[in-house]
């Protein structure tokens, strides 16, 4: 059997999609591999591919849970929706009372017996796209109606963005933009969107505020400290993250130091994660860091044609918003590296250094596929609404 026939056999849905797949896969083994191997041969005697191995480990088994789950019917993420909100919201508690705490956030839990912890902000986000999508699906009749349309979807969104939101806001707000997106998207009243757009300003300014006023936690300080330090007004220090990925961009040219060669990995902190995208144009050069911006692009591309082909509502929105949701992040990850926003934490989906993270993004590029695969096969069923019904 050749090539082509093994990869049309087994790697179903868009071909495209795959492709991205496969080389932000090895751009990550790059790069992690040399921004973590001085850190490696410190920690492990010696041995710096520790977290190469490790990465190389986790990268395969998230292609294994793309591929699982690119080959299960997207109906069933619709039946999992709500169980997995309900399952991430007292994970969500659990992990603000008795969370691993970092830098004075509780965002990881551990898991028993596996010595390993994960974000539950991670799988929230999963569950409220699907959950979004779900219920935009279900209620395109009456979507224009404020209690029967709006509010059973934006309810979950506040109270999930909401616990999030006290660890980590960027993720509470990158979140709770792409649900208000899904929902304009899904015919949702612009008057109620903006209505709670202003609602959620004033709330998010409301909590910094008694934070600061009241000292409680820490976070709501390192969040202003960030702006700050952004804005300029920080002192050299605050802002020594920023000044060496711009130093990492900046000597990196058009064509880059070549694979292997950054010299800012020994001194920018988290180079293998929030800062990653600064090794790759600094090892890659300009032209390494277009390449990954518009591979994040094309995936968006590629999503809009899935959802424009697509006849039916769930499997559109659901598309929309994994890729949406992605992409963003990616673009706010790039746009610290380069200084266009303040810190934020968010990682470079697929590329960063990660575990159990890396394996949820696995499931979200399994389930766009998956959305794909079943365009392509017209593999319909009967509880499912065309969009068409709806316009």
């Amino acid at each position: 059997m050749d090539s082509k026939r093994l990869v049309n056999r087994y790697l179903k849905g868009d071909k495209v999609i795959w492709i991205i797949v496969v080389v932000l896969c090895v751009l990550s083994l790059l790069v992690v591999y040399s921004s973590t191997g001085s850190l490696a041969y410190r920690r492990y005697g010696g041995n710096t591919t520790h977290f190469l191995l490790k990465q190389g480990l986790f990268l395969l088994a998230g292609l294994a849970v793309i591929w699982g789950t690119h080959m299960i019917h997207y109906r069933w993420f619709r039946l999992l929706a709500k169980p997995m909100l309900l399952l991430s919201v007292p994970l969500l508690l659990v992990t603000l009372v008795a969370g691993t705490n970092l830098n004075d956030a509780s965002r990881w839990l551990e898991i028993p017996g596996l010595g390993l912890s994960f974000q539950t902000s991670d799988l929230a986000k999963l569950a409220l796209v699907m959950y979004v999508a779900a219920t935009l699906s279900q209620r395109q009749k009456q979507i224009t109606s404020f209690t029967g349309g709006f509010l059973p979807v934006i309810l979950p969104v506040g109270l999930v963005c909401g616990l999030i939101m006290p660890a980590n806001l960027s993720t509470a707000l990158l979140l709770g933009l792409a649900s208000m997106l899904m929902m304009f998207v899904g015919r949702v009243r612009v008057l109620y969107l903006l209505l709670v757009s202003g609602l959620g300003v004033g709330l998010v300014t409301v909590f910094i505020a008694l934070s600061l006023l009241l000292g409680v936690g820490n976070r709501a300080q390192t969040w202003v400290n960030r702006v700050t330090t952004f804005s300029g007004e920080g002192s050299r220090d605050a802002n020594f993250q920023a000044e060496q990925s711009k130093i990492a961009i900046a000597t990196g040219g058009i064509f880059g130091k070549g694979p292997g060669q950054s010299t800012q990995r020994n001194i920018l902190p988290h180079p293998y994660s929030d800062f990653i995208f600064a090794i790759i144009v600094e090892e890659f050069g300009l032209l390494g860091g277009l390449l990954v911006l518009m591979l994040y692009l094309i995936l968006l591309y590629r999503v809009g044609i899935i959802v424009r082909r697509e006849k039916y509502t769930f499997p559109a929105f659901l598309a929309f918003g994994l890729a949406l949701l992605m992409v963003m992040q990616a673009l706010v990850n790039m746009a610290v590296a380069v200084n266009l926003i303040p810190v934020t934490g968010q990682t470079l989906p697929l590329v960063s250094m990660g575990g159990t993270s890396l394996l949820l993004t696995g499931v979200a590029f399994g389930m766009i596929l998956s959305v794909s695969r079943v365009q392509n096969k017209k593999e319909l069923f009967d509880g499912e609404k065309p969009i068409t019904d709806h316009n």
